[in-house]
């Protein structure tokens, strides 16, 4: 896209920030699962359960391009997209936000699949395997090694994707998830709404909060 337009502040920075501690988070945690680093692992899932809580809340109480109501679309628009009849997006097009809601999705399957795991001696295990039998909390394991694998291709496809708006559509994704800013080609749209910083806070308490409960084995 040509960069000669007027910048607006498109995404705000709790977008951003947990949009780049996924992508450290993800090679962390498979390191130290490769290395057998369980404690410093069940850590780092602790934290990705709460910016997945955090990112949830955001998709319905954040700012204008975090919500869900905003950028996911129906199949009409989809197509619309595809055909290159659709006025361009105000942050994710109508098949870029089918690929966060995918990639939200795998990892909430990863998260919580890890939670109910159980190691194959029995002696490393999830804090909520107590709620379900010992059969289940090994099938857990499974799930676990699995949708791992389908979320790195999800992210490679996303990377893929990530390539082809740039050098194709000379679109940069990047740069905006960076600096939170864009600039547009032709006229200036106005600049979405951002949520108040009162939002943000409550937000990260309750997301902390149940991630910490979950951590002590979501007591009653």
């Amino acid at each position: 896209m040509d960069d000669r337009g007027e910048a607006i502040r498109l995404w705000d920075w709790p977008v951003r920030l947990i949009h780049w501690s996924f992508v450290l988070l993800l090679p962390a945690l498979w390191w130290t699962w490769k290395k057998d680093r369980m404690e410093t692992h069940e850590l780092l899932g602790y934290i990705t359960l709460a910016l997945l809580v955090f990112r949830i809340l955001w998709g319905f109480f954040g700012s204008e391009t975090a919500r869900f109501a905003h950028f996911l679309k129906g199949p009409r628009e989809i197509a619309a997209y595809v055909r290159g009849k659709s006025e361009p997006a105000m942050g994710h097009n109508p098949l870029g936000a089918l690929s966060v809601i995918l990639l939200l999705g795998l990892m909430i399957a990863q998260t919580v699949s890890g939670l109910f795991t159980q190691d194959v001696d029995g002696i490393e295990s999830g804090p909520l395997t107590h709620f379900i039998s010992y059969d289940l909390a090994d099938a857990a394991r499974g799930w676990h090694g699995l949708f791992f694998n389908l979320l790195l291709a999800m992210v490679a496809l996303h990377l893929c994707a990530i390539l082809f708006y740039l050098l194709i559509k000379r679109d940069n994704l990047v740069g905006p998830m960076i600096t939170g800013r864009k600039k547009w080609k032709a006229v200036t749209p106005t600049a979405p709404a951002h949520a108040p910083f009162w939002r943000i806070a409550v937000a990260a308490a309750v997301a902390a909060g149940i991630a910490w409960w979950v951590s002590k084995g979501a007591p009653f």
